[in-house]
């Protein structure tokens, strides 16, 4: 264990932008820095592949780095995965991985793979899977749906309020919104999540939501946990929430 650690929201395709992230976080830090990455590495921005190879080459150089699946990794992963894609029943009717609204489209592009107005999935997702360099899938697969450190509990969309956090659904874990954020009670650690936009870093007695925004072109957001005190990580440095 570590006495700091550093967790980004989602990234969304926007590899300048984690760059940057790490950045500030190396000169924060001056090396070493353990981080959890909390999730939607892909979709809406335009470089959800070079993301994905940032992060799997960090943590074949043994970087002290946790990376945890958001929705929208699930969403590629279900598509790409053999033996058929599949489709996530918490999509709204009519929505699907390549809605111009989900952003599937745009990890498309950035593997090279064309999406034409008429092709079925199977078959795309077949052309797809050739297109994926090797351990793509396998990283998406292998994302951890959450982590427990320091009086801190690190996932993508938040937890089910009154389900104690060792018995959460995957579900919930990746999905869940209005019913967490409207709950006030302690779950027994800070929620630390992204998932649902919000202008600035959102911070609750119960939680933390780090997702600026970063698929929409909003700055993307890193806090700094530290003994009892936790600070968002700006250009200009440490600013406490």
């Amino acid at each position: 264990m570590t006495d700091t650690i550093y967790a980004i929201g989602d990234i969304h395709g926007q590899l300048a932008m984690l760059e940057d992230a790490l950045t500030r976080i190396e000169r924060d830090s001056g090396g070493g820095a353990r981080i959890v990455f909390l999730g939607d590495y892909v979709d809406r921005g335009p470089e959800s592949r070079g993301v994905i190879d940032l992060l799997r080459t960090g943590l074949a150089e043994g970087n002290n780095w946790i990376c945890l699946k958001g929705n929208h990794d699930r969403l590629f992963e279900w598509f790409v995965a053999p033996p058929e894609p599949r489709q996530d029943s918490h999509l709204l009717v009519g929505y699907h991985w390549f809605h111009e609204r989900i952003g599937g489209l745009e990890t498309a592009q950035s593997y090279g793979v064309d999406v034409p107005d008429r092709i079925r999935q199977k078959e795309l997702a077949a052309e797809f899977r050739a297109a994926l360099p090797e351990g793509h899938l396998g990283f998406l697969q292998n994302l951890q749906l959450s982590h427990r450190e320091m009086g801190k509990f690190f996932v993508h969309a938040g937890v089910r309020p009154g389900v104690p956090l060792i018995e959460q659904d995957e579900e919930d874990l990746l999905w869940i919104r209005q019913e967490f954020l409207k709950d006030t009670r302690d779950h027994g650690a800070l929620i630390v999540h992204g998932h649902t936009p919000v202008d600035a870093p959102d911070l609750k007695p119960n939680r933390l939501n780090l997702d600026t925004g970063a698929g929409y072109g909003r700055p993307m957001s890193i806090a700094v946990f530290e003994a009892d005190e936790i600070f968002a990580l700006e250009a200009s440095g440490r600013v406490r929430l």
